[in-house]
């Protein structure tokens, strides 16, 4: 496993380098690359209930970052890795508000991405009660040329979002110049649920669907068979399994491995799949064996269910390290749980921390005061 280094930086307080062992000359400048659209997710929390028709309700909390691919570009870069985000931003308040908190924020590589005069932001509204979430969305078609879509920056790995019946080209110009890319997939709303149509899915390293996700397209009724159905299309199937975990397969080493879920008390599930998919390449990323990334990605995932938002709660090294210090401390503890996870104990930042941790909640243009 790579030893990683701890460096003090202006994104967080202890920023872990995953790769530090792995890293020389002529190594690609991007550890990550991906597009899509970002949206700003406006976050109401503490709402007892549901909005009611007819009604006002009035929330205790309130939060605003970016969000739509914003969740993803910001879970990695928080985890370490050097990430470059293509994507088109309006050129009103809430652009700038995104592209600052991603660029300066975060620390994300948007050269590739731009700013387009006349368009105005995608804008989400997340409402989150009893650990579940409402939201409404609302934008324009976006300009009809994505920021470098053909001719995407050298990287190790890539994220892409595989649609049904529909080819994204700069996918298959990654894969060929090396980059290994990491595909999820969303609801088939079609219903054909045809592997068929991720015509993609053949220049990809792995491919993270959900359970209901995988039995569909294999046409299966358990997620563990659909894992190994699911290798006959790319080398790695990961498939989360909600409570229970997650469940994995490597086609080239032959290997699997399944580790339940972390109990935690889930607040917000909004960007927890993007978390999950962050830590799952990170760990790959490393060369963590098949199980150390799994486990890496399901607590990335836990952690991020407790707290509100998309971006606001993606984790980082020093939140990981907080939780990790915590488990040991109770005298009460499973031993083999915490055999899972000692992998941490060489990549975690030595600072003391408490957790849970609160991370702050933004909201858009403060005034200057003299």
């Amino acid at each position: 496993m790579a030893v990683p280094t701890i460096r003090e930086g202006r994104y967080c307080h202890a920023h872990v380098d995953p790769l530090a062992a792995l890293r020389g000359q002529g190594e690609p400048p991007w550890d990550v690359y991906l597009t899509g659209t970002v949206f700003l997710d406006i976050i109401f929390t503490g709402l007892d209930s549901a909005p009611v028709r007819g009604t006002e309700s009035w929330a205790r909390g309130m939060g605003s970052s970016p969000g739509g691919v914003a969740n993803m570009a910001t879970a990695l870069s928080r985890l370490g890795l050097k990430t470059s985000l293509a994507a088109a931003f309006g050129d009103d308040h809430y652009g700038d508000y995104c592209w600052d908190a991603l660029e300066q924020g975060e620390g994300i590589d948007l050269t590739p991405s731009r700013t387009v005069r006349g368009w105005h932001s995608p804008v989400t509204v997340s409402m989150a009660y009893e650990g579940e979430r409402t939201m409404v969305s609302h934008g324009h078609e976006p300009p009809p040329e994505e920021p470098a879509p053909d001719c995407p920056p050298r990287a190790r790995a890539a994220v892409a979002s595989l649609v049904p019946g529909e080819r994204a080209p700069w996918i298959a110009q990654a894969a060929s110049r090396g980059t290994r890319v990491f595909a999820d997939v969303g609801w088939d709303d079609t219903g054909a649920w045809d592997l068929s149509g991720l015509a993609d899915l053949e220049h990809c390293e792995a491919f993270l669907p959900n359970a209901e996700e995988a039995m569909r397209y294999t046409r299966t009724t358990c997620p563990r068979a659909a894992a190994h159905a699911l290798t006959a299309h790319v080398p790695v199937a990961v498939v989360t399994l909600g409570a229970e975990g997650a469940y994995a397969v490597d086609r080239r080493t032959g290997e699997s491995a399944e580790v339940p879920a972390i109990e935690v008390e889930a607040l917000d599930p909004t960007g927890a799949g993007d978390v999950f998919v962050a830590g799952f390449v990170t760990g790959t990323l490393a060369d963590w064996p098949l199980a150390d990334r799994l486990a890496f990605a399901g607590l990335t995932a836990a952690l991020s269910v407790q707290e509100f938002g998309g971006s606001l709660s993606a984790p980082g090294w020093s939140e990981i390290g907080a939780w990790w210090r915590k488990v040991q401390s109770y005298d009460d503890q499973d031993p083999a749980a915490l055999r899972r996870y000692a992998f941490l104990e060489d990549l975690i930042p030595a600072t003391a921390r408490p957790w849970p941790l609160r991370r702050a909640v933004p909201t858009i243009g403060f005034g200057r005061s003299a």
